[in-house]
């Protein structure tokens, strides 16, 4: 009999000592876990600012834009080629590309672009004078003239992100596949010395296209975005005064890098607008 009550009171005592145990590593967690909620704050805080929810675009949109650049090179513009004299350039290039786009969901829209491209130039003369840098003699080149017009066909989508909760101001991030298409030809000389090269090309690009919108009216946005690169397929067909193919050449590639030639300013009409 005192044998059993012994080992009654010794469960109890292991028991109870296990209790004691149990309960103050609970407090010892419960405690570090307040310590740490009043030093940090909780991970949705900390990492989720909702920024994705400030809308720029509404689903149901319908969008109407255009896209232009224009750039010009004349002989005031060149004085920075120093070993060049009795420089006589003159270079215009345009671009022209409306579109049309539809917002199927909110800051996510897709549209189809049309586009003209015009290269235009000539070059009267120019002189390469190496000056002490060689000893030989100058060279010159004169009545060179290039003219390069090309079509372009595009499908895109785009990624809005509004950066304030009026969504006045957002972010531009564009996906392009395009297709383009033109001639070019080139001449040099004059008299019996005139010769002309004309060529047929053809280029495939998957681009990316960020940029910012900002909205200048309630329904017009004035956006800007510049090409960074993407894949590329180009295809250069050399032809004569007959139209008979004399040479080709193909590349094709992958190239990231900012292209400020390639600085699109344009407007867009929002046709349906829920933000009045």
């Amino acid at each position: 009999m005192r044998k059993f009550i012994f080992l009654l009171i010794a469960a109890a005592f292991t028991l109870s000592a296990a209790t004691a145990q149990e309960l103050d590593t609970q407090l010892s967690q419960d405690s570090i876990s307040t310590e740490l909620q009043g030093r940090f704050l909780p991970t949705r805080q900390r990492i989720d600012r909702k920024i994705g929810q400030n809308k720029f675009v509404y689903k149901g949109e319908y969008m109407l834009g255009l896209t232009a650049s224009y750039g010009s090179l004349s002989a005031d513009d060149a004085d920075v080629m120093l070993l060049l004299d009795n420089l006589n350039v003159g270079l215009r290039s345009a671009t022209v590309k409306p579109f049309f786009a539809y917002s199927y969901r909110d800051n996510l829209a897709v549209g189809f672009r049309f586009g003209y491209e015009l290269i235009d130039g000539t070059l009267g003369n120019a002189d390469l004078n190496l000056g002490l840098l060689a000893d030989m003699d100058n060279m010159g080149i004169s009545n060179v003239g290039l003219r390069s017009e090309n079509f372009t066909w595009s499908l895109f989508h785009r990624h809005y992100l509004g950066l304030d909760r009026r969504g006045i101001v957002g972010v531009i991030m564009e996906t392009e596949l395009m297709l383009k298409t033109g001639t070019t030809s080139s001449w040099s000389g004059a008299g019996d010395d005139f010769s002309r090269s004309d060529s047929r090309n053809f280029a495939a690009r998957f681009n990316f296209n960020p940029g910012l919108g900002v909205y200048v009216f309630p329904q017009v946005c004035l956006t800007v975005t510049v090409g960074v690169g993407g894949l590329y397929y180009n295809n250069i067909r050399q032809i004569d005064a007959a139209g008979i193919e004399t040479g080709r050449r193909d590349r094709t590639g992958l190239s990231f890098k900012l292209n400020l030639a390639d600085i699109q300013i344009g407007l867009v009409a929002h046709l349906w607008n829920k933000k009045k």
